[in-house]
């Protein structure tokens, strides 16, 4: 294939993908005010194949982006409420007994779960018991649930959403860092402005119904997917990548000494990986088909901070750990000769 061929192919990629995002943008805005960079942030997770834990407080509109976002992919929505009572089996489903009218005899058939539809809200994940959370974990990561010997592969595409409340502690069961490092995002949803709340005000209490249309088939997604994978990246960025995790992790070679004061613990490799792939959507999504440093720094807040911890010391100070990821930002060079060229990432890469 000759660079004009290449471009060309380029281009359809890029018009491909910008064509299901807008369209997807489209229904969304017909029901969700606001929340740009939140939905901007679900879609590059699901054009990645990697899930989103959403953290905001109640009457955020979650639960309706969730379920509009279904509506609008033509995709099975599964919504599950997370209780101190709910079982594995309550989610991943059960076998059960059931006669054969036609020949009396019993049978043992599977009664799946709410976990085989393609888009599931786990809603208020952090108010269940571990074992639950660990059935939807391994349901995540493996894409299948087990069910005594027998495995049961799960639908495809396959794209867990996670919510919590940061308020009301009582009573729950926090996602230790091991588990929550399985989400590919953690998204903050925030307060809306003044105009977007008058908005919402005005639509929610009149009789205006929405006529949300499925705009792109599970069968596009997937085909989305795999083109995401293949968008190049240079090995400058995936340097820069690298940098940027390896220096959160205390007690390694040429980390700075913010990240030695205050971080307890720092980021494993799965961010390398999801900081990578969802640049490369994200770039398609922007109209490009190769990925910049910017779209590394754009991710980095909802990438790492569920995978890096502050210690007791900077939680006293008010210390957080996307003011920990800021300044990591700030401090490492993007251009390729100054980082290379750098001492103390000199010393990072040798490590």
């Amino acid at each position: 294939m000759n660079n004009s061929e290449s471009t060309a192919a380029d281009e359809q990629v890029i018009q491909r993908l910008a064509k299901a995002v807008e369209g997807i943008r489209q229904q969304l805005r017909q029901v969700i005010v606001g929340q740009d960079d939140v939905i901007d942030q679900l879609l590059i997770s699901l054009f990645s194949r990697g899930h989103c834990m959403l953290e905001g407080v109640p009457g955020l509109a979650k639960t309706l982006l969730i379920s509009t976002l279904a509506r609008s992919l033509s995709l099975s929505f599964s919504r599950i409420q997370f209780t101190p009572d709910l079982m594995p089996a309550d989610i991943t489903g059960t076998d059960i007994i059931e006669e054969n009218r036609s020949t009396g005899q019993r049978e043992v058939r599977f009664l799946e779960g709410p976990l085989f539809s393609n888009i599931i809200l786990a809603d208020e994940i952090n108010r269940t018991p571990p074992k639950t959370q660990a059935a939807l974990l391994e349901a995540m990561q493996e894409r299948q649930v087990t069910v005594g010997r027998v495995r049961h592969q799960l639908s495809d595409p396959f794209f867990v959403l996670a919510t919590q409340n940061p308020i009301e502690q009582e009573g729950t069961y926090p996602l230790p860092e091991a588990q929550q490092d399985r989400f590919m995002f953690k998204v903050l949803v925030t307060y809306p402005s003044f105009e977007q709340e008058f908005e919402v005000a005005r639509r929610t209490t009149t009789t205006q119904s929405d006529s949300i249309v499925p705009t792109v088939a599970p069968e596009e997604i997937l085909a989305l997917q795999n083109l995401v994978r293949e968008v190049p990246v240079s090995d400058h960025v995936i340097r820069y990548t690298l940098s940027l995790v390896r220096q959160t992790r205390v007690g390694e070679e040429g980390v700075p000494e913010i990240v030695a004061d205050q971080l307890a613990w720092g980021a494993g490799p799965r961010a390398v990986q999801f900081l990578v792939v969802g640049a490369k959507a994200r770039a398609l999504m922007q109209g490009r088909s190769h990925v910049t440093v910017q779209d590394i720094q754009a991710l980095a807040g909802p990438v790492l901070r569920h995978r890096i911890v502050v210690n007791f010391a900077a939680e006293s100070d008010g210390i957080t750990s996307d003011s920990i990821i800021d300044a990591l930002l700030e401090s490492t060079p993007t251009q390729e000769d100054e980082l290379a060229n750098d001492a103390r990432f000199q010393t990072i890469f040798a490590s």
